[in-house]
């Protein structure tokens, strides 16, 4: 498994998630009604997307932040390169687009993770904005953190932990993923936009 630059590595996922908040930013601009839209029977609207996202922090930014907060305690300096685990870069490439936006795996959402029917879409994207700022502040906190040393227990099991590294690859993974799903969504809804809205 290749090893990263740690620095390069964290100053990729910073600028990853940055675009996540940009691309956040644009819906927020845009109308409630293409944010409502189902795109096909069956498939969740962009802010249902979005709120997938928001169960995912709500679980994995407290464990980040308990993980930084260990490994201050625990003097874990950072090192200048980092080995990712062999599960957490399994998660992380079945999570990430291809580079051409393609998904080259389907799965189906953990039931504690699907989003409900009924939602402030306004409300959903500024959650994951918040959400993407505190993300934005681990990362920073986490230059000068042991990466590799540190572990965070799985939302699906507590019992299975990821190095900390590996925990924001697979989360950052996981929000392009399903930001390109909600753009698609979006896209959709658009085109079949009625005329008096």
């Amino acid at each position: 498994m290749k090893a990263f630059v740690t620095g390069i590595l964290i100053s990729d996922l910073k600028a990853d998630v940055s675009k996540l908040i940009s691309q956040t930013k644009e819906l927020l601009l845009t109308d409630e009604y293409s944010l409502q839209q189902n795109p096909a029977a069956g498939k969740w609207s962009a802010v249902q997307c979005i709120e997938h996202l928001n169960s995912y922090n709500r679980y994995y930014l407290p464990q980040i932040e308990k993980a930084l907060l260990n490994g201050a305690y625990k003097n874990l300096p950072a090192q200048a390169t980092y080995k990712p685990g062999w599960l957490g870069n399994y998660f992380t490439k079945l999570m990430k687009p291809g580079v051409n936006g393609e998904l080259t795996s389907k799965m189906q959402a953990p039931k504690d993770h699907r989003p409900n029917m009924n939602l402030n879409a306004k409300k959903v994207l500024a959650e994951f904005i918040e959400g993407e700022e505190k993300l934005l502040s681990c990362l920073e906190r986490a230059e000068k953190i042991n990466i590799a040393r540190l572990r965070v227990p799985i939302s699906l099991s507590k019992w299975i932990k990821l190095k900390l590294g590996d925990t924001f690859r697979f989360l950052v993974a996981h929000q392009q993923r399903h930001m390109l799903q909600a753009m698609k969504a979006f896209s959709a809804a658009k085109k079949e936009l009625p005329v008096n809205i």
